[in-house]
């Protein structure tokens, strides 16, 4: 999925916390992304250059928010929609093999739940 939009994890973690009409200051971002401002900015620039986000004024002129486009709505809703779809490798494998995947599945679960 991430492939077919061009998109990094990163910039899907960034989309999913944008939306086109409450923006977001970038220490906001840095600080929800785990990372420093500069990182930050980078990142938002990429998504910028391709006409994800945009920048723009606030209240105070000396903060810029960040809010997603047209465009990176559309994209945003992409990614949602791809993230519900099983990947076509899936369509694959057989009744076997599928009850295995799921076998491990539910044990890793479990483990996760426990460790």
């Amino acid at each position: 999925m991430l492939e077919r939009l061009k998109l990094t994890p990163n910039d899907a973690r960034a989309l999913s916390e944008l939306d086109p009409r409450d923006g977001k200051m970038m220490r906001t971002l840095a600080a929800a992304w785990g990372t420093d401002a500069s990182n930050a900015t980078w990142l938002v620039d990429r998504l910028e250059e391709r006409g994800l986000v945009r920048r723009g004024g606030s209240s105070d002129r000396r903060v810029k928010l960040v809010t997603l486009t047209p465009k990176g709505v559309r994209v945003k809703a992409a990614l949602a929609r791809g993230m519900e779809e099983p990947p076509p490798e899936l369509g694959q494998l057989d009744a076997a093999e599928l009850r295995a995947l799921h076998a491990i599945a539910v044990k890793l679960g479990r483990a996760k739940r426990v460790g």
